[in-house]
Protein backbone atom coordinates (compact mmCIF):
# COMPACT_ATOMS: atom_id res chain seq x y z
CA UNK A 1 0.00 0.00 0.00
CA UNK A 2 1.08 3.60 -0.67
CA UNK A 3 -0.07 6.22 1.23
CA UNK A 4 0.22 10.05 0.23
CA UNK A 5 -0.56 12.81 2.48
CA UNK A 6 -0.67 16.43 1.67
CA UNK A 7 -0.25 19.53 4.17
CA UNK A 8 0.79 22.97 4.47
CA UNK A 9 2.64 21.61 7.64
CA UNK A 10 4.38 18.74 6.61
CA UNK A 11 7.03 18.46 10.31
CA UNK A 12 3.54 17.75 12.41
CA UNK A 13 3.46 13.96 10.81
CA UNK A 14 7.14 13.33 11.60
CA UNK A 15 6.48 11.83 14.50
CA UNK A 16 3.91 9.04 14.20
CA UNK A 17 5.42 7.10 11.14
CA UNK A 18 9.11 7.11 13.01
CA UNK A 19 8.27 5.03 15.69
CA UNK A 20 6.51 1.61 16.83
CA UNK A 21 4.36 -0.34 14.51
CA UNK A 22 3.91 1.84 11.62
CA UNK A 23 8.01 2.54 11.50
CA UNK A 24 8.37 -1.38 11.56
CA UNK A 25 5.58 -1.57 8.61
CA UNK A 26 7.32 1.11 6.63
CA UNK A 27 11.00 -0.41 7.19
CA UNK A 28 9.30 -3.73 6.06
CA UNK A 29 8.28 -2.83 2.68
CA UNK A 30 4.50 -3.11 3.55
CA UNK A 31 3.41 0.10 3.17
CA UNK A 32 5.13 3.95 2.02
CA UNK A 33 4.14 6.65 3.23
CA UNK A 34 5.28 10.46 1.42
CA UNK A 35 4.40 13.50 3.44
CA UNK A 36 3.68 16.18 0.57
CA UNK A 37 4.32 19.96 1.41
CA UNK A 38 1.69 21.86 -0.52
CA UNK A 39 3.47 24.99 -0.53
CA UNK A 40 5.73 23.31 -2.98
CA UNK A 41 2.83 23.58 -5.61
CA UNK A 42 2.06 27.59 -5.17
CA UNK A 43 2.57 29.22 -8.28
CA UNK A 44 3.72 32.68 -6.50
CA UNK A 45 7.02 33.81 -4.59
CA UNK A 46 5.41 33.57 -0.99
CA UNK A 47 4.13 30.12 -1.33
CA UNK A 48 1.15 31.26 0.09
CA UNK A 49 -1.56 28.06 -0.55
CA UNK A 50 -4.59 30.17 1.19
CA UNK A 51 -6.30 33.09 0.50
CA UNK A 52 -9.55 35.43 1.80
CA UNK A 53 -13.23 34.03 1.08
CA UNK A 54 -15.22 35.38 -1.26
CA UNK A 55 -18.57 37.12 0.08
CA UNK A 56 -16.34 37.57 3.36
CA UNK A 57 -16.08 35.88 6.75
CA UNK A 58 -13.52 35.27 9.36
CA UNK A 59 -10.72 32.98 8.18
CA UNK A 60 -8.46 32.12 5.17
CA UNK A 61 -9.78 29.06 2.84
CA UNK A 62 -7.24 26.92 0.92
CA UNK A 63 -6.90 27.61 -2.56
CA UNK A 64 -7.89 25.37 -5.01
CA UNK A 65 -5.12 25.67 -7.70
CA UNK A 66 -2.17 24.58 -5.51
CA UNK A 67 -4.50 21.50 -4.57
CA UNK A 68 -5.18 20.38 -8.34
CA UNK A 69 -1.49 20.85 -8.95
CA UNK A 70 -0.90 18.62 -6.41
CA UNK A 71 -3.05 16.00 -7.05
CA UNK A 72 -2.43 15.86 -10.58
CA UNK A 73 1.30 15.17 -10.25
CA UNK A 74 0.57 12.64 -7.76
CA UNK A 75 -2.23 10.92 -9.97
CA UNK A 76 0.51 11.07 -13.17
CA UNK A 77 2.93 9.09 -10.79
CA UNK A 78 0.13 6.04 -9.59
CA UNK A 79 -3.19 5.28 -9.97
CA UNK A 80 -5.21 6.11 -6.53
CA UNK A 81 -8.43 4.46 -4.99
CA UNK A 82 -9.44 7.38 -3.00
CA UNK A 83 -8.63 11.23 -2.33
CA UNK A 84 -10.10 10.98 0.95
CA UNK A 85 -10.71 14.88 2.69
CA UNK A 86 -9.97 15.07 6.00
CA UNK A 87 -13.30 17.36 7.12
CA UNK A 88 -14.86 17.55 10.57
CA UNK A 89 -18.60 16.90 8.80
CA UNK A 90 -17.53 14.10 6.32
CA UNK A 91 -18.52 10.10 6.91
CA UNK A 92 -17.34 9.50 10.69
CA UNK A 93 -14.44 7.33 10.72
CA UNK A 94 -14.58 3.58 11.86
CA UNK A 95 -13.36 0.14 12.45
CA UNK A 96 -15.47 -1.11 9.03
CA UNK A 97 -13.96 2.03 7.61
CA UNK A 98 -10.72 1.02 8.05
CA UNK A 99 -11.09 -2.54 7.30
CA UNK A 100 -12.46 -1.32 4.08
CA UNK A 101 -9.41 1.68 3.25
CA UNK A 102 -7.07 -1.60 4.13
CA UNK A 103 -7.90 -3.46 0.75
CA UNK A 104 -6.75 -0.51 -1.26
CA UNK A 105 -3.92 0.31 -2.92
CA UNK A 106 -2.93 3.27 -2.97
CA UNK A 107 -4.25 6.03 -0.90
CA UNK A 108 -4.26 10.38 -0.64
CA UNK A 109 -5.57 11.90 2.44
CA UNK A 110 -5.65 15.83 2.25
CA UNK A 111 -5.44 17.90 4.94
CA UNK A 112 -7.55 20.35 5.58
CA UNK A 113 -6.33 24.49 7.59
CA UNK A 114 -7.68 27.46 7.89
CA UNK A 115 -11.41 27.84 6.78
CA UNK A 116 -11.32 24.31 5.06
CA UNK A 117 -10.58 24.05 1.74
CA UNK A 118 -12.08 25.83 -1.38
CA UNK A 119 -15.65 24.25 -2.67
CA UNK A 120 -14.37 23.29 -5.67
CA UNK A 121 -11.84 20.96 -4.09
CA UNK A 122 -14.60 18.72 -2.08
CA UNK A 123 -16.81 18.74 -5.32
CA UNK A 124 -13.97 17.89 -8.45
CA UNK A 125 -11.01 16.03 -6.91
CA UNK A 126 -12.04 14.95 -3.94
CA UNK A 127 -13.38 11.20 -3.87
CA UNK A 128 -14.27 10.89 -0.03
CA UNK A 129 -14.42 12.64 3.41
CA UNK A 130 -13.69 11.36 6.70
CA UNK A 131 -14.13 13.21 9.89
CA UNK A 132 -12.81 11.46 13.50
CA UNK A 133 -15.97 12.67 15.20
CA UNK A 134 -18.21 15.84 15.80
CA UNK A 135 -15.33 18.67 17.07
CA UNK A 136 -13.04 20.44 15.28
CA UNK A 137 -8.94 20.28 14.90
CA UNK A 138 -6.58 22.60 14.35
CA UNK A 139 -5.79 21.00 10.77
CA UNK A 140 -6.74 17.71 9.26
CA UNK A 141 -3.10 16.50 10.22
CA UNK A 142 -3.59 14.41 13.47
CA UNK A 143 -6.82 12.99 11.49
CA UNK A 144 -4.76 11.60 8.43
CA UNK A 145 -2.12 10.16 11.30
CA UNK A 146 -5.27 8.17 13.13
CA UNK A 147 -6.95 7.24 9.63
CA UNK A 148 -3.51 6.15 8.71
CA UNK A 149 -2.50 3.80 11.81
CA UNK A 150 -5.72 2.43 11.81
CA UNK A 151 -5.53 1.41 8.43
CA UNK A 152 -2.09 0.45 8.58
CA UNK A 153 -2.33 -1.91 11.28
CA UNK A 154 -4.48 -3.81 9.24
CA UNK A 155 -2.21 -4.74 6.39
CA UNK A 156 -0.93 -8.81 6.43
CA UNK A 157 2.30 -8.97 8.12
CA UNK A 158 2.57 -5.81 9.95
CA UNK A 159 1.63 -7.14 13.32
CA UNK A 160 3.38 -9.89 14.91
CA UNK A 161 0.12 -11.96 15.25
CA UNK A 162 -2.28 -11.21 12.64
CA UNK A 163 -5.11 -12.43 14.64
CA UNK A 164 -4.68 -9.99 16.84
CA UNK A 165 -6.28 -6.99 14.72
CA UNK A 166 -9.42 -9.47 14.52
CA UNK A 167 -9.78 -8.97 18.34
CA UNK A 168 -9.60 -5.41 18.22
CA UNK A 169 -12.82 -3.16 19.60
CA UNK A 170 -15.44 -2.34 16.65
CA UNK A 171 -14.12 -5.74 14.85
CA UNK A 172 -17.53 -7.69 15.69
CA UNK A 173 -19.81 -4.23 16.38
CA UNK A 174 -18.75 -4.65 19.79
CA UNK A 175 -16.24 -3.24 22.39
CA UNK A 176 -12.91 -5.78 23.79
CA UNK A 177 -13.48 -7.58 27.01
CA UNK A 178 -11.28 -7.02 29.19
CA UNK A 179 -7.66 -8.36 29.34
CA UNK A 180 -5.47 -9.55 32.26
CA UNK A 181 -1.84 -10.76 32.08
CA UNK A 182 0.81 -11.85 34.87
CA UNK A 183 0.38 -12.00 38.07
CA UNK A 184 -2.42 -14.02 38.64
CA UNK A 185 -3.31 -12.29 41.95
CA UNK A 186 -1.53 -9.35 42.75
CA UNK A 187 -2.52 -7.18 46.04
CA UNK A 188 -5.45 -9.96 45.92
CA UNK A 189 -6.84 -8.89 43.22
CA UNK A 190 -7.33 -12.24 40.98
CA UNK A 191 -7.04 -12.98 37.80
CA UNK A 192 -10.96 -15.11 36.39
CA UNK A 193 -10.80 -18.66 37.12
CA UNK A 194 -12.09 -19.27 33.88
CA UNK A 195 -8.80 -17.57 32.13
CA UNK A 196 -7.03 -19.93 33.64
CA UNK A 197 -8.93 -23.26 33.14
CA UNK A 198 -7.17 -23.69 29.73
CA UNK A 199 -10.40 -24.53 28.19
CA UNK A 200 -10.64 -22.47 24.75
CA UNK A 201 -14.30 -22.72 24.24
CA UNK A 202 -15.00 -21.56 27.57
CA UNK A 203 -12.62 -18.80 27.57
CA UNK A 204 -14.09 -17.83 24.17
CA UNK A 205 -17.78 -17.63 25.49
CA UNK A 206 -16.47 -15.33 28.45
CA UNK A 207 -15.00 -13.31 26.47
CA UNK A 208 -17.91 -13.03 24.45
CA UNK A 209 -20.55 -12.68 27.21
CA UNK A 210 -18.20 -9.66 29.06
CA UNK A 211 -17.72 -8.16 25.92
CA UNK A 212 -21.68 -8.01 25.47
CA UNK A 213 -21.68 -6.73 29.24
CA UNK A 214 -19.22 -3.99 28.29
CA UNK A 215 -20.79 -2.74 25.12
CA UNK A 216 -24.07 -2.83 27.09
CA UNK A 217 -22.41 -0.55 29.59
CA UNK A 218 -20.23 1.78 27.59
CA UNK A 219 -21.50 1.59 24.33
CA UNK A 220 -24.88 0.65 23.73
CA UNK A 221 -25.76 2.65 20.83
CA UNK A 222 -23.20 -0.18 19.18
CA UNK A 223 -25.89 -2.99 19.90
CA UNK A 224 -28.62 -0.74 18.31
CA UNK A 225 -26.61 -0.50 14.96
Amino acid sequence: MHISIITCLPKLLESPFSDSILKRAIAKGLVSVDVIDLRQYSTNKHKTIDDYAFGGGAGMVMMVEPIDRCISDLKSKRAYDEVIYMSPDGEKFSQAIANELSLKKNLILLCGHYKGVDERVREHLVTREISLGDYVLSGGELAAAVVADAVIRLLPGVLSDETSALSDSFQEGLVAPPVYSRPAEYKGWKVPDILLSGHEAKIEAWKLEKALERTQKRRPDLLKD
